[in-house]
């Protein structure tokens, strides 16, 4: 059977080559150019946005054209006012007969999928200038960072263990999840892991003899992490209760559909990125109602933790996955002003058991 990410970049692709037969022959290309150095996650979200570009430029400055007409040479006659209108423009859209707002981090990504655009054309010598070099950033500003607190974490895992706030429904499903939903919240907590790669776990990536486990970066690199003997102690539970369940082919009453998956759904196969995020709003709702905690903010809170910890950037942005330890500093710059209070005494100008004398103490001459 294919990995989880073998069958993600699989739906992908179709995903892109949908998108594709809308857009202009220029994007076919850019798309074969950027391959060999992109992941198709990658890709998607460019077209998608170069999509957006595309209808604006029809709706706005080659209103004579279709989406499908538009060509390298359009490119070219763009200044770089029309791409500073287009920036403005999406604040409010309608695309699909829908409407949509940018905010800054949005149109910060937007205008980023275009200057990979427009730089691969101008390095092709398609285009005589890059525009993009000529168009600033969006100004964005830093996010809070939302985190659980120390006494939030501990309360969050006992709500998965005796889910003891939950009623209806809940309640009852919480009656069969309860060790899947306790190991998956320890793993997120106890070692920062995506979503992406929590639900791309299988059974034989973990390895109880070092509390270690193989997991699946962003960009498709694999790499060995580490667990403490806490998480270890929720996953070892876990991987009993599955591995009974499996020798009897089934798994919360439900034929098991993927034997490889570490985590699996109540419907017997491998859980999705949407099941995880609403398995832990369920529990977050009832601990922390005013806080949106996610599990990229479960992430959060490992990240803050072992930057508390370690006072050490580099480590957190290995650990992290990080390949650029800029974001991992632009992620936890708030943290910056802790680690100012806590080295405060950690300079001496001077050794504190050294006698001291004063000039009173001075003999007289």
């Amino acid at each position: 059977m294919a990995s989880y990410f073998d069958q993600r970049n699989e739906k992908t692709l179709d995903a892109i080559d949908n998108l594709l037969d809308a857009l202009p022959d220029f994007a076919r290309e850019f798309n074969v150019g950027i391959s060999m150095r992109t992941m198709p996650l990658t890709r998607l979200g460019y077209l998608r946005d170069i999509r957006i570009f595309c209808d604006y430029l029809v709706k706005r400055r080659f209103r004579n054209r279709t989406v499908r007409e538009l060509s390298v040479t359009d490119l070219a006659e763009l200044t770089p006012t029309d791409i500073e209108a287009y920036i403005d423009y999406l604040s409010s859209y309608t695309l699909d007969g829908k409407k949509h707002a940018c905010k800054e981090h949005a149109k910060e990504r937007k205008v980023s999928s275009l200057r990979a655009l427009f730089k691969y054309f101008y390095k092709r010598e398609r285009l005589e200038n890059d525009i993009m070099t000529k168009v600033d950033t969006p100004k964005t500003h830093l996010k809070p960072i939302v985190r659980l607190d120390v006494n939030e974490v501990v309360d969050i895992l006992d709500e998965a263990e005796t889910g003891e706030n939950l009623e209806g429904r809940q309640k009852n499903f919480h009656n069969i999840t309860a060790v899947r939903d306790e190991a998956m919240l320890s793993l997120f907590l106890g070692t920062g892991i995506r979503i992406s790669e929590c639900v791309g776990l299988n059974r034989n990536d973990i390895n109880f003899d070092d509390n270690s486990f193989v997991v699946t970066r962003k960009g498709g690199n694999t790499t060995i992490l580490y667990f403490s003997e806490e998480v270890a102690d929720s996953l070892r539970r876990y991987v009993e209760w599955l591995d009974e369940q499996i020798s009897q082919k089934t798994a919360f009453g439900k034929r098991v559909k993927d034997r490889d998956a570490l985590f699996i759904s109540i419907k017997g196969g491998r859980m999705t990125p949407r099941a995880v995020e609403l398995m832990v709003k369920k529990y977050a709702k009832i601990i922390t109602p005013f806080k949106k905690i996610t599990p990229h903010k479960l992430r959060s809170t490992y990240g803050t933790t072992l930057y508390r910890e370690t006072h050490d950037i580099f480590v957190v942005a290995d650990v992290l996955g990080h390949k650029d330890v800029n974001t991992t500093r632009k992620h936890y710059a708030a943290m910056s002003d802790d680690i100012r209070r806590d080295v405060v005494n950690k300079v001496k100008l001077r050794d504190d058991d050294e006698p001291r004398i004063f000039d009173d103490d001075k003999p007289d001459v």
